[in-house]
């Protein structure tokens, strides 16, 4: 499972460091693409299978947007010997990477964020939604 929060400069070249305890499960070589909020996501290759497997069972017009932002931007990275990984320009623009990067896990993915865009997420708060949502789960 994928949890954590790890904070990474890129380097010269616009590599990330992505975290080692994340690499394993992910496997040799994942998805990177666009996603909700300003920041990347990264799908081990199965979860990205599923969730294309989901899209193409969606009404086409329902799934349009989404097909449209993910698949045009997405890109498959292997992290090199060091656990660095590449980024694309249109992804980093998209997230507005520039030096700070943070990498959250979020169990079965993970996503890759501009640090100070992070903190400024976690700080606006959830106005209820996590609570929301241990309801909606039945969490006790």
């Amino acid at each position: 499972m994928l949890i954590g929060r790890y904070d990474y400069a890129l380097d010269a070249k616009n590599r990330l460091n992505y975290p080692a305890r994340f690499r394993a499960e992910m496997g040799e070589t994942f998805v990177v693409t666009c996603w909700l909020s300003g920041c990347l996501i990264a799908f081990p290759s199965s979860k990205w299978e599923d969730m294309a497997d989901q899209l193409a069972a969606c009404n086409l017009a329902d799934a349009r947007a989404l097909q449209h932002k993910l698949f045009p931007n997405a890109i498959e990275v292997t992290p090199d010997k060091q656990g660095r990984i590449q980024l694309s320009p249109t992804l980093m623009k998209h997230a507005g990477l520039s030096k700070d990067v943070t990498v959250v896990g979020m169990g079965r993915y993970a996503e890759i964020w501009d640090t100070a865009a992070w903190d400024a997420h976690e700080a606006a708060g959830d106005d209820g939604a996590l609570e929301q949502a241990i309801r909606l789960m039945n969490i006790r």
